[in-house]
């Protein structure tokens, strides 16, 4: 069953209107006359090999996205720890401002991340970098609780990759495959199982009675579904898809004790 939710989810309404087209191409065209021989390799040079180089790019972002999300996960959870451990004054609030502004970032990133809505990115990013800044000014106060400068000194670069790691996300969510590239696929992938009406239906008489369509819908299903496939990956933070990455701040909070 979970193998057919998945499989489901690469099926949407354009996969519907561009099979439908294609059949009614095929139809109009048989019925027309109209016949050709076009080359099948045509469509692995123009729009599978672009596709493919697409869900390629995609991907790698992905698993960059994933290592960065890990080293900001696991920076914030060491400095946590050192809160925790590394005072000789255990009687402070340490721990609690950590902890805090840790899931206040997190919370926050989500809703950046998750959100389609550009206007708010600026203000969200600053609140971020506000965040940090907090973080930093409680690191600073380490040093009142017996914490040695040369360990004041790793605490700071903990702040500093975590700024890092955001900053690498950022990039990765703003940036994404090449346009130029996806406009281009995204053309021809809704537009050739159209204008291979000629191609299909000069294959008719190669099929069996009731079977005719059968090249239409396979080429339109394939094709829609690869863009689908690659568009679920080109958004690894939309939490649309089962390949996203979910930031989930309670996850990162119930190391924290």
């Amino acid at each position: 069953m979970k193998v057919l939710k998945s499989f489901f989810l690469i099926i949407n309404y354009k996969t519907l209107i561009i099979t439908s087209l294609s059949v009614i191409s095929t139809y109009v065209c048989y019925h027309l006359g109209l016949i050709a021989k076009f080359p099948d390799m045509l469509v692995g040079v123009a729009i599978v090999f672009p596709v493919v180089f697409s869900i390629g790019s995609a991907y790698n972002r992905r698993e960059v996205a994933l290592q960065r999300f890990s080293d900001f996960k696991g920076h914030a959870i060491a400095l946590y720890y050192a809160s925790r451990d590394w005072t000789s004054d255990k009687d402070n609030d340490l721990p609690v401002q950590v902890r805090s502004l840790v899931a206040s970032m997190l919370t926050l990133m989500r809703a950046m991340f998750t959100s389609q809505h550009r206007k708010d990115w600026e203000e969200n990013e600053r609140k971020i970098f506000q965040y940090f800044s907090q973080l930093s000014e409680v690191t600073v106060t380490f040093r009142r609780h017996g914490i040695p400068s040369g360990e004041f000194s790793r605490l700071s670069q903990y702040v500093s990759k975590m700024i890092i790691a955001f900053d690498n996300l950022r990039i990765i969510h703003a940036y994404r495959t090449p346009i130029t590239l996806r406009a281009y696929s995204k053309v021809f992938i809704y537009i050739f199982p159209i204008i291979y009406g000629p191609y299909f239906a000069s294959t008719f008489k190669d099929f069996s009675s009731s079977l005719e369509y059968v090249m239409p819908v396979l080429y339109s299903f394939i094709l829609v579904s690869l863009d689908n496939i690659q568009d679920h990956l080109e958004h690894p933070f939309d939490e649309m898809g089962e390949d996203d990455i979910r930031i989930d701040e309670n996850e990162v909070i119930r190391h924290m004790d």
